[in-house]
């Protein structure tokens, strides 16, 4: 699993990039705060129900969550899944509000 600290993915944004990225927290903690990424909790993809997601199988991912912990998992899975290319944002929103 590869990772990313929330500072290239704020840099990345700021130029304009056009990121996957993907929450997999709650969906009241994504009402709270969030960076714009799909709403796609842990729960769903342990379930394996990440039929909106299918079509990026082969493009980059970024997962978030509170802390990086969640999004770990989710990156985890995902692979084994055979999403390609998937990265986890390390220190998740609570980094990202501290720093932002």
């Amino acid at each position: 699993m590869k990772t990313i600290t929330t500072d290239n993915v704020k840099a990345r944004l700021d130029a304009g990039e056009q990121l996957n990225l993907i929450d997999v927290r709650e969906p009241y903690e994504h009402t709270d705060f969030n960076i714009g990424g799909i709403l796609l909790p842990l729960g769903k993809i342990r379930s394996m129900q990440v039929e909106e997601i299918e079509d990026l199988k082969n493009s980059e991912i970024i997962l978030y969550c509170r802390s990086g912990n969640r999004s770990g998992q989710a990156a985890l899975i995902l692979e084994q899944m055979g999403f390609s290319d998937v990265t986890n944002m390390l220190g998740g929103m609570l980094d990202w509000q501290l720093k932002y």
